[in-house]
């Protein structure tokens, strides 16, 4: 049962995850476009400064509710594999038992070897 949900949201894991670099690169775009404009902002006075600082504040909160939007869907992610491994445990006690026991093992070992 694992392995054919595995398998089919494996593709929304890669989606999810391409997603997620794309947004972190207009974010760190984003950001540094407005750093750039706050600097230049610092340097002049009156109506051209005023509203420099207005696009960096701008392109800040356009950063800030990508960011967001990516938390949000990290968080409905989870929650979905957080679902999967739940009914998976639930349809196969004995086979997480046995793979916990068998991780249980592994880990005794290779701290015993230290």
């Amino acid at each position: 049962m694992l392995d054919t949900q595995t398998r089919t949201g494996g593709g929304n894991s890669s989606a999810l995850n391409g997603n997620l670099n794309a947004v972190q690169t207009d974010v760190k775009t984003l950001v540094k476009d407005a750093q750039t404009l706050l600097q230049a902002a610092a340097a002049l006075t009156g109506e051209k400064a005023e509203e420099m600082r207005g696009r960096g504040m701008h392109l800040l909160d356009v950063a800030l509710g990508k960011a967001s939007q990516v938390q949000g869907q990290a968080i409905v992610r989870g929650k979905e594999l957080a679902h999967t491994a739940d009914v998976y445990v639930k349809d196969n006690p004995w086979r997480t038992i046995a793979a916990a026991a068998g991780v249980g093992l592994l880990v005794g070992v290779i701290l015993g070897r230290k």
